[in-house]
């Protein structure tokens, strides 16, 4: 598969009218319930733009291919992750309390969109570049929300990059669990426990 810089491409990508930023939204949301029920191998650009309502030859107005597509998805879901949770944790006062919102925030988004581990897990295949650029992108986030509480002195002054995706990794999991397997905790309850251990531990 050639490989694509996701930044450019995303730009080349971008349409400059209302109209083709929705069809590029249908598209996109289209590409991602048929990649999340079928697979990449067995989704076809014929069934996404079928699923989408959109005309087979508009399809290369904005991708040029299914890895394009696969691609674009994978950087869009990245973004609408981090979109999410920075709405989430808007009003938060403090930095775990931002910790305990975000974590809120991803496991509603996770139960609504279960189609995103599919398709993040599946690109580490199809696409590595985009797979790791997703996480690696994640935990910047994670690591900026933790510096910023470590600057006002609400958290320990020596937060690092470790912490960051020891934190993502935990939100990853209990995403799994309770958000795509189904549970019976409300995503408050799990994001609160998870904010009691991120601020006691494990000690009694």
């Amino acid at each position: 598969m050639a490989k694509t810089d996701i930044k450019q491409e995303t730009e080349t990508l971008t349409p400059r009218t209302e109209r083709g930023r929705k069809t590029l939204r249908k598209l996109l949301d289209a590409a991602a319930l048929e990649f999340g029920e079928k697979g990449y191998h067995e989704t076809s650009i014929v069934s996404i733009t079928a699923r989408a309502g959109v005309a087979l030859g508009s399809f290369y107005t904005y991708f040029p291919s299914k890895d394009a597509i696969f691609r674009g998805l994978v950087s869009d879901m990245s973004a609408q992750v981090g979109k999410h949770a920075a709405a989430a944790m808007e009003d938060a006062p403090d930095a775990l309390s931002r910790e305990r919102m975000a974590l809120q925030g991803f496991l509603e988004f996770a139960s609504e969109h279960k189609e995103i581990y599919r398709i993040i897990d599946e690109s580490e295949f199809v696409d590595p570049e985009s797979y790791k650029t997703h996480y690696t992108t994640t935990a910047e986030r994670i690591l900026a929300r933790l510096q910023s509480g470590a600057e006002a002195g609400e958290i320990r002054d020596d937060v690092n990059e470790l912490h960051a995706w020891a934190l993502m990794g935990m939100n990853v999991f209990l995403g799994l669990r309770y958000g795509v397997w189904g549970h019976d905790m409300r995503a408050e309850d799990v994001a609160r426990a998870a904010n009691d251990l991120l601020a006691r531990g494990l000690k009694g």
